[in-house]
């Protein structure tokens, strides 16, 4: 599309802003302004975008343009875009919700925005987040509840859920998210956009850090957790990926080269269909936009096969995820209140286990390009109030399901380490839209985020 003017800003991505902008069609203050006024317009009612630099991103504008009008071009050179509030911006509130970290003010930048305001991007705030990342609702003390852009009963997923919502409703044509339970795969699939995460280590968390972490060298990284971008369209997260990934303190050793999309296009892939898992329900809405996904691939000449006899064993696999999670996220809580921990020997079996499963995967993605899955067992549903996990539930299909169950579909690439881009498919019968998971090979982001992008085309 062409930008006519800077009310276009809800229509477009990133890739055409960014066009637009080294093109001149639409000046950076434009678009700034047009984006802190759809903001305002719409964030009333669904309380996405919380911590606002508006002054700031306008003065980051200016200098865009000013660097525009020099010749100068970069990779996101006047895109305005919000990142998530877990992530350190130099003089901003960084609390993960927590009521404690209220006026907890980092004073450098992290490593992931410090590289976007590198590459030209204008932060205009940040966006909304559960307490301690850990739901997959979006709601906390301080800054309350964000709702889902299409359905003020829903959630828009979590954590990274006011990402989500900002990108679905227009604001903003990119987001910066993270993700160890899905994160950010389920807020994309609740609200219908694209979001990737990446595969393990290969974009930098410095920065990213649980509230009270030492600012500037944070202790050592996990092994579960990443950052990725949330975004409009698949190739808005290949820009993306391009800006953020490579080594965090790189001295000269090692240089990145991803590798490019193991096919040109889907007649050349070969697809394994997850559409059920031993450990977690998936409703009949779900399972079926997975299967007419994997059959438009067919359609156009893809190799597609079930999958469930060629992958490992996904309980077992899911119950050492589920403990190497509780270890990483039990981190920072005061040892007096700190329940039942496993011992150093059951972390180290963990790390064991995962280093088999990856040798296992390597083998898998030798005969197979990629893996198509649901994001979630569910759409969007209704906020649940109940504090306890352990008594939540979800209705799917007539049935109540353990809520905490649903982490098992994130799980697979959290515990390996592997790539997983979700793509927007399909919509509910009552509207919801409906995304599924790509998950390929170690280090082939670019793989999945094709796939992402030929089921976009499929969709139209």
């Amino acid at each position: 599309m062409n930008i006519a003017s800077a009310t276009d800003l809800p229509a477009a991505d990133a890739t055409e802003l960014v066009r637009a902008l080294a093109s001149r069609e639409v000046s950076a203050i434009e678009l700034c302004d047009a984006a802190i006024a759809r903001i305002e317009q719409r964030d009333g009612a669904i309380n996405a975008v919380v911590v606002r630099d508006f002054e700031r991103a306008r003065d980051q504008a200016r200098a865009a343009d000013a660097a525009l009008e020099a010749g100068e071009r970069r990779p996101l050179l006047g895109l305005p875009m919000t990142v998530k509030e877990s992530f350190n911006i130099a003089g901003l509130p960084t609390s993960w919700g927590f009521e404690h970290a209220h006026d907890l003010r980092p004073t450098e930048d992290a490593v992931a925005v410090a590289r976007l305001k590198a590459a030209g991007a204008v932060i205009l705030g940040k966006t909304n987040v559960p307490v301690g990342l850990a739901d997959w609702q979006t709601v906390n003390p301080i800054h309350g509840r964000t709702v889902h852009p299409l359905d003020a009963s829903r959630t828009p997923g979590g954590s990274s859920g006011g990402a989500a919502a900002a990108l679905a409703s227009g604001m903003v044509a990119l987001e910066l998210g993270s993700d160890i339970g899905g994160s950010i795969r389920v807020p994309a699939h609740f609200c219908g956009v694209f979001g990737h995460k990446p595969s393990h280590g290969l974009l930098p968390s410095r920065g990213h850090d649980f509230p009270g972490a030492v600012q500037g060298d944070s202790g050592a990284p996990d092994t579960l957790s990443v950052i990725g971008p949330l975004a409009r369209s698949a190739r808005d997260l290949d820009l993306a990926l391009g800006v953020l990934a490579g080594p965090d303190l790189d001295r000269g050793a090692y240089r990145l080269e991803l590798p490019a999309p193991r096919c040109a296009g889907p007649a050349q892939a070969r697809v394994l269909v997850l559409g059920q898992h031993p450990s977690a329900a998936v409703s009949n809405e779900i399972g079926s936009a997975v299967q007419a996904a994997a059959d438009g691939l067919a359609r156009q000449g893809a190799k597609v096969q079930d999958g469930l006899a060629l992958l490992p064993d996904l309980a077992a696999l899911h119950g050492a995820y589920q403990a190497a999670l509780f270890a990483v996220i039990s981190r920072g809580i005061p040892a007096e209140k700190l329940p039942p921990v496993i011992s150093v020997h059951v972390w180290l079996g963990l790390l064991d286990e995962r280093a088999r499963l990856q040798a296992r995967f390597r083998e898998l993605f030798e005969a197979w390009d990629l893996i198509l899955m649901p994001a979630f067992g569910t759409a969007a549903f209704k906020h649940v109030d109940e504090p306890a996990w352990g008594r939540r539930v979800l209705p799917i299909d007539g049935h109540d399901r353990p809520y905490g169950d649903q982490s098992a579909w994130a799980g697979m690439a959290s515990f390996v380490g592997l790539p997983a881009t979700v793509a927007p498919v399909a919509t509910t019968r009552e509207g919801l839209p409906i995304g599924v998971q790509i998950v390929g090979p170690m280090f082939g982001d670019r793989s999945t985020i094709a796939a992402a992008g030929w089921l976009g085309a499929l969709r139209g």
